[in-house]
């Protein structure tokens, strides 16, 4: 699990904020060299770690900075051993973390059996030291749904519950979302928010309401408190 100092983090400082951050680069037309920048970039300002699609695997990161990778991204309208096959691919090529979308179709419908399977098939996939974050688009999903869900990611074993995407016309993570899922996965699971954070008052707000980690494309503006141009 992820820690951080005891602080408030509505006044932490920008130093501390940055150590919630996977700063994230998820564009279709992303190349190689966007990537070498954003590593370098989230070394620079101290970012806990860089997401990337992985058809950019292996990558070389600096000492500290860890790799998180997407898997059945972004519809999740993947076959389960397909997002297993992929997750496994993702650590054996360098990832410290798998970020899965899941079926968002079968929660709708309320199977959450089948979202429960999947979510264990690649856990199963990429166990432990890795760390599997659950993406659920609960902009797309109902409070009821919300919570099955994330039910389910701690039944199949996640370690994070992850709002959004960023690419779902829904929208992307609100603070009534992240607050929900905190207190629906405790201390059994921790939450990301991610998808439409665009500025610092709205990163201090998702972790007030239980994120310990913030998926942003824009970070340089938002530590520096600046409203950020991108979705993500």
């Amino acid at each position: 699990m992820t820690s951080h100092p005891e602080e408030t983090p509505m006044t932490a400082p920008i130093a501390d904020l940055a150590t919630y951050i996977d700063h994230t680069l998820l564009k279709p037309e992303a190349t190689r060299a966007d990537v070498e920048r954003l590593i370098a970039e989230g070394a620079e300002l101290g970012t806990y770690s860089v997401c990337i699609s992985p058809s950019f695997l292996p990558v070389q990161l600096p000492e500290g900075l860890k790799l998180a990778v997407v898997c059945g991204f972004p519809s999740g309208k993947h076959h389960a051993e397909v997002k297993a096959a992929e997750a496994a691919l993702s650590v054996a090529q360098g990832a410290d973390e798998i970020d899965m979308v899941i079926d968002v179709g079968a929660a709708v419908e309320g199977r959450y059996d089948i979202v429960e399977s999947e979510i264990r098939a690649v856990r199963a996939a990429a166990p432990a030291p890795t760390v599997l974050k659950v993406i659920i688009e609960s902009a797309a999903l109902s409070d009821e749904a919300i919570i099955a869900v994330c039910e389910a990611a701690v039944n199949a074993g996640a370690d994070f519950v992850k709002t959004s995407t960023g690419f779902h016309p829904a929208g992307g993570a609100s603070a009534h979302a992240v607050e929900l899922m905190k207190r629906t996965v405790g201390d059994r699971a921790e939450v990301k928010a991610s998808g439409g954070v665009r500025t610092r008052a709205a990163a201090e707000e998702m972790i007030a309401a239980g994120a310990t980690r913030l998926g942003l494309s824009s970070s340089r503006d938002i530590l520096a408190d600046r409203t950020a141009a991108g979705d993500y």
